[in-house]
C-alpha cells in the first residue's frame, strides 16, 4: 500500500513584507505635516513600502512593481487633488499615474537595449568578441587579466546590459581556468573572476547605455529637469574615470589576490580552439556588428552632427536588425532572451519618481533633508561629497541599482532643485548617477557580481576585501575628477 503524500511545506509570509506593510501603515498614521498634502503624504508611505521590499527582496522586483501600482491606484486615488483639496484623484487618474512611466522615452530605450542585447547573444557576436579579444592578449596571468578588462569595455559598448555581458564573459573565463589547469579556488581563478564583475560595475559608469540605471537617470533628468546628458556627453565625462578606475582594479587584484604564477600555459590554445569551433564570421554576426557600429557611431554624434535621439536610433537599429532576410532574428528568436521583468521594474521605478513629485512629496522630503543637515551651507563641493557617501552606504543595502534609482534619484534631483548656489543641477545628478554604480563591496549589490560568484572561484569575503579599497579609491576619485576635471567640463 502506498505511503500517503506528505502535505506540502506550509508557505509562510516573508517577514519583510510584513515589516513594510506596518512601515507603511506607520507612516500612514503619523501626524500629516502642514506644509504636505495628503497624496504626498501617501507617496511617502508608498515609497518606505517599497525600499524595505526592494532592501530585504522579500518579493520578486516584478511582484512589487505591481503591489506598488495598486497601492498607488487605492492610496492616492483616495486623497484630494493637489489643484482642489475638495475632490478626489479618483482610482482611474491614479492608475494613470502609476503607468505613467511606461511610456517614457526612457523605457523605450531599456526596452530596445534588451533587444540589441539578446540578439548579440542570439547570434553569438559578443561571444566571438570577447574571444577575439583575448585571442589578441599574451598568456601570462598578467595580460589575461588586461584581456579581461579589455572585453568588458567592448562589450559595454555594444551590449547594453550588465547581467548579459557579464553572463558571456564569465563562461568564457571559466574555460580560459579550466585551459591554464589551474584550480578554481586559486588566486588566478579568484582574481579574473572579481575582474570580471567590477570592472563591469566600473564600466556601467563610463557608458551611458552599459547600464539599466544610467537610463532610468536620464529618464529622470528629462521628466524632472527638461533635459538630459547625450550619450556622447556622458562618455566624455564617464569614461576617463572608468579607465582609471580600471587601471587601479587591475594592481589592486594583483596586490590581494597574487597569481600564483605569471607564466601559465593552454590559456592561448583553449581560446584559439574555442574560436576554431566558433567557425567563420557568420552572416548575420557581420550584419549586426554593421549596425551596432552604426548605432555607436549615431549615438557618439547626437547633437553635434545629427538631432536624432538616442532612444529613436536605437529602435531604427532594431527595424534593421527585425527585417526579413536583411535581419538577424525575428520575434520567436529573442522573446525567450528578454527580461520582461527588468521593463515592468523600469516603468513603475519611472512612475514612483514622478509620483512622488506631482503629489510634492518629492519636494518636502527634500526640504526636510536640508533643513536638517545644512546641506545648503556646504557649497557644490560639500553637497557631491556628502551626497556621493549616502548613495554608496544605501547602496549595501540594495541588491538592484535599478532600484536605488527609482527610490533615491527624484529625492536627490529634488533636493537639488532646492539647494542655493549657481551649480549645474544637470551634472551634479549625472554624476550621483555614476555613484548609483557603486555596486563594488558585496556580491549581492550587483547581478553581474551574483553571476560571478555562482561560479565558486572567490567568496564573499575575498569579493569585499577588494571592493572596499576600490570603494574607497572611487569615491576618492569622483571628488577629485569634481574638483578639476567635470568642473573644467561645466558639469558642476
Amino acid at each position: 500500500m502506498p505511503a500517503p503524500a506528505s502535505p506540502p511545506p506550509a508557505v509562510r509570509m516573508p517577514i519583510g513584507l510584513i515589516v513594510a506593510v506596518l512601515a507603511m501603515v506607520g507612516v500612514l498614521l503619523l501626524p500629516l505635516p502642514a506644509d504636505l498634502p495628503p497624496a504626498g503624504h501617501r507617496m511617502l508611505a508608498i515609497l518606505v513600502f517599497a525600499v524595505i521590499v526592494w532592501i530585504t527582496e522579500a518579493v520578486s522586483y516584478e511582484a512589487s512593481a505591481i503591489i506598488i501600482t495598486s497601492l498607488m491606484a487605492f492610496l492616492v486615488g483616495t486623497a484630494p487633488t493637489i489643484q482642489n483639496p475638495d475632490a478626489i484623484y479618483g482610482t482611474s487618474a491614479a492608475i494613470s499615474m502609476a503607468l505613467a512611466g511606461f511610456s517614457n522615452s526612457a523605457l523605450a530605450l531599456v526596452a530596445g537595449a534588451l533587444f540589441l542585447a539578446a540578439a548579440m547573444t542570439h547570434t553569438g557576436l559578443d561571444r566571438r568578441i570577447a574571444l577575439v579579444t583575448l585571442q589578441r592578449v599574451g598568456t601570462s596571468s598578467r595580460q589575461i587579466f588586461v584581456g579581461a578588462i579589455l572585453v568588458t569595455i567592448l562589450l559595454s559598448l555594444v551590449v547594453p546590459s550588465a547581467t548579459a555581458r557579464s553572463a558571456c564573459v564569465v563562461p568564457i573565463m571559466m574555460g580560459v581556468i579550466a585551459a591554464f589547469g589551474v584550480d578554481k579556488r586559486s588566486n588566478f581563478a579568484a582574481g579574473l573572476m572579481i575582474v570580471v564583475a567590477q570592472g563591469t560595475s566600473i564600466w556601467n559608469v563610463g557608458i551611458q547605455t552599459a547600464a539599466a540605471q544610467n537610463l532610468l537617470t536620464v529618464g529622470f533628468m528629462e521628466k524632472l529637469l527638461g533635459e538630459r546628458v547625450t550619450w556622447i556627453d556622458w562618455l566624455v565625462a564617464g569614461a576617463p574615470w572608468a579607465v582609471a578606475m580600471s587601471a587601479i582594479m587591475y594592481f589592486v587584484v594583483l596586490r590581494m589576490l597574487p597569481p600564483e604564477s605569471n607564466d601559465l600555459g593552454g590559456g592561448k590554445d583553449a581560446v584559439r580552439e574555442s574560436l576554431a569551433a566558433l567557425g567563420p564570421m557568420t552572416g548575420p554576426q557581420k550584419r549586426l556588428l554593421i549596425v551596432m557600429l552604426c548605432l555607436l557611431l549615431l549615438w557618439s554624434t547626437e547633437g553635434k552632427l545629427h538631432r536624432f535621439d538616442t532612444t529613436s536610433t536605437a529602435y531604427a537599429g532594431l527595424v534593421v536588425l527585425l527585417l526579413p532576410r536583411v535581419g538577424v532574428m525575428n520575434w520567436k528568436d529573442v522573446q525567450s532572451r528578454i527580461p520582461w521583468g527588468t521593463i515592468i521594474v523600469f516603468g513603475v521605478g519611472i512612475s514612483l519618481g514622478s509620483a512622488l513629485l506631482s503629489t510634492q512629496a518629492g519636494q518636502w522630503l527634500a526640504g526636510q533633508v536640508i533643513e536638517r543637515t545644512g546641506l545648503d551651507h556646504l557649497g557644490t563641493f560639500g553637497v557631491l561629497a556628502i551626497l556621493s557617501a549616502f548613495l554608496i552606504l544605501i547602496h549595501l543595502g540594495f541588491a538592484s541599482a535599478t532600484a536605488l534609482t527609482s527610490a533615491l534619484m527624484p529625492i536627490l534631483i529634488s533636493l537639488l532643485a532646492v539647494l542655493p548656489g549657481d551649480f549645474n543641477r544637470l551634472g551634479m545628478t549625472m554624476i550621483l548617477g555614476f555613484v548609483v554604480s557603486f555596486g563594488f563591496i558585496l556580491p549581492i549589490n550587483a547581478p553581474q557580481n551574483m553571476v560571478a560568484l555562482a561560479t565558486e572561484t572567490f567568496n564573499a569575503r575575498q569579493f569585499a576585501k577588494v571592493g572596499i579599497v576600490l570603494t574607497a579609491v572611487g569615491y576618492v576619485l569622483i571628488l577629485g575628477f569634481g574638483m578639476t576635471y567635470w568642473r573644467w567640463l561645466g558639469w558642476l
